[in-house]
C-alpha cells in the first residue's frame, strides 16, 4: 500500500473536491481517500452568535460515484491510499488539472493502521478487533460516526 498526501495551496471549493474525488476513485489502484480540513459546523459553538446556524457557501452536498455526501468541512488536505505506485502520475495529472494555484504531492505514511486508545474508547474493546482496518483514522473521536464517515463503494458489483 502506498499513501499520498495531496496538499493544495488553497482550501478547495465543493465542486473541486467533488471532481477530485470522482477522478481519483475512477482509478483502479485507489482504495481510499480521506479528506481533512476546517470544520463547517451546523451551528455556531461559542461567542455572541452561539446557537445560530452557520450559513457557509461551501457547506454543500456533493456526489461521489453516485453516493451523496454532505461536505461538513472545507477541504485543505487529501490522503490517497493506493495499491501500488503505478498510478501516482495519474494522481499528479488530476492535481495539475484541478489545482492551478499549486499543490504539494508527498509520498509517505499519513494514516494509521493500528488501533489507539481513542479507537478503544470510540468503538469498544471487542469491536476494535473486528473493525475494518480502513475505518481506523477515518473519524474524529468526538463526532458521531454517521456524520463524519461516508463509505463509497469501489464499484457497483461489490460492497
Amino acid at each position: 500500500m502506498i499513501e499520498l498526501e495531496v496538499f493544495p495551496h488553497r482550501y478547495l471549493k465543493a465542486e473541486t473536491t467533488e471532481k477530485f474525488l470522482n477522478s481519483a476513485y475512477s482509478l483502479s489502484t485507489v482504495q481510499r481517500v480521506v479528506i481533512h480540513g476546517e470544520s463547517l459546523p451546523k451551528k455556531v459553538g461559542y461567542g455572541p452568535a452561539k446557537g445560530t446556524p452557520v450559513n457557509h457557501s461551501e457547506k454543500k452536498e456533493i456526489t461521489v460515484r453516485g453516493v451523496p455526501v454532505e461536505l461538513m468541512l472545507q477541504v485543505g488536505r487529501l490522503w490517497v491510499l493506493l495499491d501500488d505506485e503505478s498510478e501516482i502520475e495519474k494522481i499528479d495529472e488530476i492535481c495539475k488539472d484541478l489545482f492551478p494555484f499549486g499543490y504539494r504531492l508527498t509520498k509517505g505514511k499519513f494514516l494509521r493502521n493500528t488501533p489507539t486508545v481513542t479507537d478503544f474508547i470510540k468503538y469498544g474493546e471487542s469491536a476494535v478487533n473486528d473493525i475494518d482496518k480502513r475505518l481506523l483514522s477515518a473519524t474524529d473521536p468526538r463526532s458521531k460516526f454517521d456524520s463524519s464517515v461516508a463509505l463509497i463503494p469501489k464499484s457497483e458489483t461489490n460492497e
